[in-house]
């Protein structure tokens, strides 16, 4: 379990493919070293992988076929930044909301709209995400907590503070980039009660 409360970027240092799986290699800020075993959990980009391996500043982890065709962890270079975040501890503090690591989709970036030194940004996902938003509710970004502004068909708007745009990875996105969504869980158990199918439309 994870808050959204990106702890730091991290950077790809290797990509090693394994069959159908991918071994990633993650240089994570040296603030976040300390503590970390093997067996750890990790959100990466809003992903949850467990830590494999451990070598001098480097984290290793393994994503299977279907973790790499549900997320962006497959589309990722070496250089790439990445969002990470710990998994939250029993008496850690809830900055954000609770996040699983278990990404519903991808979207993609649909319409940046600078203001000032903020920014409204809007993405493209399924009809079957939207429909467990509303505005001012939450939902994860590459595994940053965020609340929604507006919630349309197929689309939705947040608005990012300057501190958001220097310290995750939505500061360099463009349109057309494609990002992690994951929407709050608890508008899945209401969809659920609701007797909501995600594939219905």
């Amino acid at each position: 379990m994870f808050t959204g409360i990106v702890e730091g970027r991290g950077a790809i240092t290797a990509l090693i493919p394994d069959g159908a799986a991918l071994t990633l290699n993650v240089r994570p800020p040296a603030d976040m070293l300390d503590g970390c075993v093997i067996g750890a959990s990790v959100s990466i980009n809003g992903c949850c992988l467990t830590v494999v391996e451990i070598s001098d500043d480097t984290w290793s982890f393994q994503a299977g076929s279907e973790t790499l065709s549900k997320t962006n962890l497959g589309r990722l270079e070496v250089g790439s930044l990445v969002n990470l975040e710990r998994s939250l501890p029993v008496d850690g503090r809830l900055g954000g909301h609770f996040v699983q690591g278990h990404v519903d989709s991808t979207g993609t970036v649909d319409a940046i709209e600078p203001e000032g030194e903020w920014a409204v940004y809007w993405f493209e996902v399924p009809a079957a995400l939207t429909r467990q938003m509303v505005p001012k509710g939450s939902i994860a970004v590459d595994g940053i907590s965020l609340t929604v502004v507006d919630v349309e068909q197929t689309r939705f708007s947040v608005a990012l503070i300057p501190h958001t745009l220097e310290v995750t990875t939505l500061g360099s996105r463009a349109v057309g980039d494609v990002v992690n969504v994951e929407t709050d869980i608890l508008g899945k158990y209401a969809e659920k009660l609701m007797g909501v199918s995600g594939n219905d439309q």
